[in-house]
Order: C-alpha cells, then sequence, then structure tokens
C-alpha cells in the first residue's frame, strides 16, 4: 500500500451514539486494519467551534475532508479518521484522528468527553490540543480531562507495586501540542519577549504549598507535565475576517492571513518532522493492523464498564498477532512445499526445499511477531514446521515404497508368468531363476526416482520371494544336497547384504536430517539476533526517551526551586537508568545460543522417535 493514498476521505472510526455509547465502525476499521506499514498517529482535541477540523486538513495536505461545520453545532460525533502516505517518511502512514468537540452541550454526558480525551491520547504519537485565545486559568481549567487519565487508564492489570507507574505511562505517552488560536497577546512574561514554548512552561509552572486551592491549580499542570513526554507551542492569529471565517476552507491562501498561512505551514513541518511512530510497551512500532486491534479492544473494553489496561491490551494484541503470525508462516510453508514437492523425492531434494520454504516461513514470522516473552510462539512455530515436514517426510517415504513395490512388481512379471508355467521346475532351472531375478535387481537400481525407500523396498520384496526361491532350489534335481546348501548359504549372505544397504539408506536419511537441522539452526541463530537485537533496540529507545523527558523536567523543577518534587523525580531516574543499564548489558546470544540448541535437538530426537515408531510399527506388522 506504499506510496498512495490510503483512503480519499476521512471515515468514522468510532461513532457517538446518541444515548452516548461509543461504538466501532467496520468498515473504518477494516481499511485501518489492511494497512501493514508503521503508523504515525496525530489526533486533536478542543472544544467545538474551535477550528480542529481546519489543521487536521492541513496536515492531510488537503483544504476539505474534515467537516468544519459553520454553525454553533459540533459536527464531529465521536472520532473521525484520515489515512495518508506520510508526506516526509518513507514507507509510514500518517493517521490523523480528529475528535468530536469537547463541551458540546447537545451531549449532556460529561463522562462521554472524558472517553474520547483519553481515547485520542491511548492511540495517538502526537497528542494536539487546540483552543482559542489564550493560555490563561480558565482555559487551564478547561483541561481537567488530563487530570482524570489517571482514572481512566491503568498501566497494569494489579493494583500491586504501582510505584513505577508513572514511568510505565511517560514510556508510551503521546508528545503534547498545544494550539491557541486567535492569539492576540503579545508573547512576553513582564517585559521579556519569550519563545511560544517559554509562554507554555511559564503558564504550566506549579506553585508551591499544599492548601487546596495550590493543589487545585497545580492538578492539571502536573498532570500535563508528568504525563506527555515532550510540550510544544504553537500561536495563530486569527485567519480571516470574522465575515469571512464561515468560508475559511475555500479561501484561496492569498486571502488569509499571511501571518496564518506561515503557522500553518511552521505546524504541519513540525509534526511531520517531530511526530514519532505509534509505539506500545517495549518500544514495538506498530502497524495499521496493530492499531485496529488496539481501538477495538480499548473500545470493547469502555463498553464493558472497565478501565483500558495498557499491559492488558499490548498483551492481548501481541496473542493475536503472534498466533497470526504461525498461522500465516505455517501456511506459507505448507504451500511452498505443497507447490515444489513432488513425491518420491530423493532426501537431498526434499531437505534443500525444506530448508528454503522454512526459511521463508521464519521470515515471515519475525517480520510480524513482537512481545514473543520466552520465545514462546517460535519454539510453538517450530514443532508446528517440524511436524509437517516429518509427516511429509513419512509421505515421501511411503510413496517411495509403493513406486518402488509397482516397479518391482512390474519388473518381476515375466519371472512369474514363468514360475506359473513351470519353466524354472527342470533340472539347471535355479540358475535360470537366478539369472533373471539379478537382471530384474538390475534393471530396478537403473530406473531413476524411485526415492528414499529404494533399498529397504527392494530388501522387503526380496524377503517376500525368499520362499519362491527357495522352492526353485530344492526342485531342481541337477544340484546335489552340498551344491543346495552352498546355494543357501550365498542366499543368506545376500540378504544381509541388502538388509545392511536397508540400513544404511535409513542412516543417511537421519544424517541428512542432522546436516539440515544444523543449517537450519544457524540460519534460526542469524534471524533470531535480529529480531531481539531490534527489540532490545526498541526497548532502549523508549527507556531513554522517557530518561530523557524526566531529566528535563527535574532540571526546570530545581531552576524554580521545587526541591522536594525533584527529589522524588530523581529516585523515578534511577529507576530508569538501572533498567536502561540492564537492557543495554542483556545478552541476546546466550539466550539464543539455548533456546535454538534446544529446539534443534529435540527436533533431531523427535524425528529419531518417529521413525524408530514407524520401523517398530512396521516390523509388528510383519
Amino acid at each position: 500500500m506504499a506510496s498512495r493514498t490510503y483512503m480519499q476521505n476521512p471515515v468514522c472510526l468510532i461513532e457517538n451514539t446518541k444515548d452516548g455509547k461509543l461504538m466501532i465502525n467496520k468498515e473504518a476499521m477494516k481499511l485501518l486494519y489492511d494497512i501493514n506499514e508503521i503508523v504515525v498517529v496525530v489526533s486533536i482535541v478542543g472544544f467545538y467551534r474551535t477550528g480542529k477540523s481546519y489543521l487536521m486538513n492541513r496536515l492531510a495536505g488537503k483544504t476539505h475532508g474534515f467537516s468544519l461545520g459553520s454553525t454553533v453545532q459540533s459536527h464531529t460525533k465521536g472520532i473521525w479518521m484520515w489515512c495518508v502516505p506520510h508526506p516526509t517518511k518513507h514507507n509510514h502512514c500518517l493517521v490523523l484522528l480528529d475528535t468530536e468537540g469537547l463541551g458540546d452541550v447537545e451531549k449532556g454526558d460529561k463522562n462521554n468527553d472524558c472517553w474520547i480525551f483519553a481515547l485520542a491520547v491511548l492511540l495517538s504519537s502526537t497528542f494536539i490540543y487546540n483552543s482559542v485565545g489564550t493560555i490563561d486559568q480558565s482555559t487551564v481549567d478547561k483541561l481537567h480531562y488530563v487530570s482524570e487519565l489517571t482514572e481512566l487508564i491503568k498501566v497494569k492489570d494489579s493494583d500491586e507495586d504501582d510505584s513505577d507507574e508513572e514511568i510505565e505511562l511517560l514510556k508510551v505517552s503521546p508528545a503534547f501540542v498545544w494550539v491557541v488560536r486567535d492569539f492576540t497577546l503579545q508573547l512576553k512574561i513582564g517585559s521579556s519577549t519569550v519563545t511560544e514554548d517559554q509562554y507554555l512552561n511559564h503558564a504550566l509552572q506549579i506553585k508551591s504549598g499544599n492548601g487546596r486551592k495550590v493543589m487545585e491549580y497545580n492538578m492539571p499542570r502536573q498532570c500535563i507535565r508528568n504525563f506527555f513526554r515532550s510540550r510544544k507551542l504553537f500561536t495563530f492569529v486569527r485567519p480571516t475576517t470574522d465575515q469571512n471565517l464561515h468560508q475559511v476552507e475555500t479561501l484561496p491562501e492569498s486571502q488569509l492571513e499571511a501571518l496564518f498561512v506561515d503557522k500553518c505551514r511552521e505546524f504541519c513541518q513540525y509534526v511531520f518532522t517531530e511526530s514519532e511512530p505509534k509505539t506500545i510497551k517495549g518500544g514495538h512500532r506498530i502497524t495499521g493492523r496493530k492499531l485496529a486491534i488496539l481501538v477495538k479492544t480499548y473500545v470493547d473494553t469502555i463498553a464493558s464498564g472497565a478501565v483500558p489496561c495498557l499491559e492488558n491490551a499490548v498483551t492481548s494484541l501481541a496473542k493475536i498477532e503472534n498466533t497470526a503470525a504461525i498461522t500465516d508462516a505455517l501456511t506459507h510453508y505448507k504451500k511452498q512445499m505443497e507447490k515444489m514437492v513432488e513425491l518420491p523425492v530423493v532426501n537431498e531434494k526434499l531437505t534443500e526445499i525444506h530448508t528454503q520454504c522454512q526459511k521463508e516461513a521464519f521470515d515471515l514470522f519475525m517480520r510480524r511477531s513482537f512481545g514473543d516473552q520466552d520465545q514462546e510462539y517460535y519454539k510453538q512455530l517450530v514443532a508446528e514446521v517440524q511436524k509437517h515436514y516429518f509427516e511429509l517426510c513419512h509421505k515421501n517415504e511411503a510413496a517411495s515404497m509403493e513406486k518402488c513395490g509397482n516397479l518391482l512388481g512390474s519388473l518381476s512379471a515375466e519371472m512369474e508368468k514363468k514360475l506359473r508355467e513351470g519353466f524354472y521346475a527342470r533340472p539347471g532351472g535355479y540358475k535360470l531363476y537366478q539369472e533373471d531375478r539379478q537382471k530384474m535387481i538390475s534393471e530396478f537400481h537403473s530406473t531413476t526416482g524411485n526415492g528414499i525407500k529404494a533399498e529397504d523396498a527392494l530388501n522387503e520384496f526380496l524377503k517376500q520371494k525368499a520362499l519362491e526361491g527357495d522352492s526353485v532350489l530344492q526342485a531342481d534335481k541337477m544340484l546335489t544336497d552340498k551344491d543346495k546348501q552352498l546355494a543357501v548359504e550365498k542366499e543368506r549372505a545376500a540378504q544381509v547384504r541388502q538388509e545392511r544397504n536397508a540400513q544404511e539408506e535409513k542412516l543417511r536419511s537421519l544424517e541428512e536430517l542432522r546436516k539440515n537441522e544444523k543449517i537450519t539452526h544457524e540460519e534460526n541463530v542469524q534471524q533470531l539476533t535480529k529480531k531481539l537485537e531490534e527489540e532490545k533496540e526498541n526497548m532502549k529507545r523508549e527507556q531513554e526517551t522517557a530518561l530523557e523527558s524526566l531529566k528535563r523536567e527535574q532540571k526546570e523543577l530545581l531552576e524554580k526551586g521545587f526541591t522536594e518534587r525533584s527529589n522524588e523525580m530523581q529516585k523515578q531516574i534511577q529507576t530508569l537508568e538501572e533498567q536502561l543499564k540492564t537492557t543495554k548489558t542483556h545478552d541476546i546470544m546466550k539466550t539464543i545460543g539455548t533456546l535454538i540448541f534446544g529446539v534443534a535437538e529435540r527436533g533431531i530426537d523427535a524425528y529419531a522417535s518417529y521413525k524408530t515408531v514407524k520401523l517398530h510399527s512396521g516390523s509388528t506388522r510383519k
């Protein structure tokens, strides 16, 4: 789906029904589910009639799309989605989420606003809050939704040991961008001119003290500072005159305020450049398909009356994706083996095809799987591939036995006829019988494509014909008793040689498997090393980003004299530093060596046992 428009227009992703229930739009989910590229998710929230949709249309590179509305009514009900190719990140999809305006008087249920706000935070990698006028106490008070996030989002399923909850939440939190529309003030603090970001940090400064009013003042500010890993402010002048506001989306840029147009470009460039791919716990970057699963998980949880849990969501997502990864990989392996293998086939060719198809299957699995704790899903795939391979080996042996049996039957047809007609029942008949039998064996050996059970099939055939040959021998009047005794001993020696040939054939088969398992072992080490290194880097990036955010916040608190809070943050910083140290020093090769060797050895032992059971059951039947 790379390099094309995923969706021509926005669609409703999560519908907000008239009775205040949130409901998933199945059509939108299917569109999202089909996106296999990494997604950068940008959501926007704010009170209705504040121009949110206009900015999202600009991010989509369009002037139309998300409904702007030109009346006092809120137009966007629920959460609307627009997926477009990312303009600056190759093979990435930009997912834009435009949310229903907060504070809609027609809604009646304030909890509904809280859930819309919480979902926008949960799903996005960049979270935009859109407001009008300036950042004052009234504006911050309206952001009470962020203060309620800790009640609406759980990090872990268990309430035990929640001391590091802020750290875990910070690892997966989105970047925070505050957009202030129709801004008319000068960017000044006192008499000093400041940047937009300095203005924002000043507005979000907390006060010292423990009184009720101080705590109420600090709560939303502290939540914004703690919850989001970065903060950015954009101030926009009014785009045009009051008379033209209702048609702003149709006006050419030449009729809009130049400062507004410039700020729009700056805003879009920042979002395109700085917005990171959406990640989940462990630093895993997710695709549109995985985002769709998260949407369903969160909305279903809210509908059930429970609170969305990040840990449960990741666990559910990993289970769904890893199970699907096994299914896809195994299906690919089976289809390719069926396509490329024509039974019976020699061992070398079968193992060559198996090795190739297995590598392709594991490549597919590695690309899709994630969060595979202790590599349980990987080991399951190995077991399933081995099982199918063993079954195919058995079918190959059976096909070889069948083909060889048919060939031997055809080659011995003339001898059968001679036996029925009494051709060998005369003096010298045993010599003629031996000559015909040797000719038949030579023709059998010279025939190609008999498969891996040729010697075994011949051995079984000759055993069945032993009584027949002995009858011809005993009936030959030309031979003395001593001649007959020597002939019997030669037959036994020939039978031993043939049984040895059949046994060597079996040993070659097992040795070929061992050789194949060694090759598989080496390839799997490479694949798993690459996979686990990527996951290690993801985790490091996640921890480093959170650590950088905490240190930045701690530095600012120290500068403002908030020593107590700074000391509390130092404990979190130390915890993160320990986590990062553990991640950096984790010995991947030790884990891989133990895991792969064990799997490979179990595979060989399983095949050897399988062969033993087959041989035993075969001898029992005989």
